[in-house]
C-alpha cells in the first residue's frame, strides 16, 4: 500500500455550512479521535459547541459513524476517492435537545416532525 492509500483528507461540515479542515488523517484513526479533533478545532465564536465526544454525531455517505470504528472501516468505495477531500457532516447534541427530550417524556400527547 502506498502512503496516499493509508490516509484520507477529511473536512467536517458544520450545520451552518462552515467547515473545519480539511486535514489529513491516517486510515487507522478512530471515529472517536476524529470527534476529539473537531472539539479541539471548534470555532470559538460559535455558540453551543460540543463538550464531549458523546455530543457529536458524524455522518459520512449517509451513515452515522460509530466511535469504535476506524476511518478505513467507514470508507465508502463510491464516495471516498483517493486524492479527493471527503466531507463528513457534524451534528452536535446540545443541552437544549436534552431538555426537549425530557419534556416529550411527559404524559401529554404531542407530536413533532423533524426534516433532515
Amino acid at each position: 500500500m502506498s502512503g496516499a492509500e493509508d490516509q484520507m483528507e477529511i473536512k467536517f461540515r458544520l450545520i451552518d455550512g462552515s467547515d473545519i479542515g480539511p486535514k489529513i488523517f491516517p486510515t487507522a484513526t478512530s471515529v472517536a479521535t476524529l470527534k476529539e479533533n473537531i472539539i479541539a478545532q471548534w470555532p470559538k465564536e460559535k455558540e453551543n459547541g460540543p463538550r464531549t465526544v458523546k455530543d457529536i454525531k458524524l455522518i459520512s455517505a449517509g451513515r452515522i459513524l460509530e466511535n469504535n470504528r476506524t476511518v478505513e472501516d467507514c470508507r465508502s468505495p463510491l464516495y471516498d476517492i483517493p486524492g479527493v477531500v471527503t466531507t463528513m457532516h457534524v451534528v452536535v447534541r446540545t443541552p437544549a435537545m436534552e431538555v426537549k427530550k425530557s419534556l416529550s417524556d411527559s404524559k401529554q400527547n404531542k407530536c413533532g416532525c423533524v426534516i433532515l
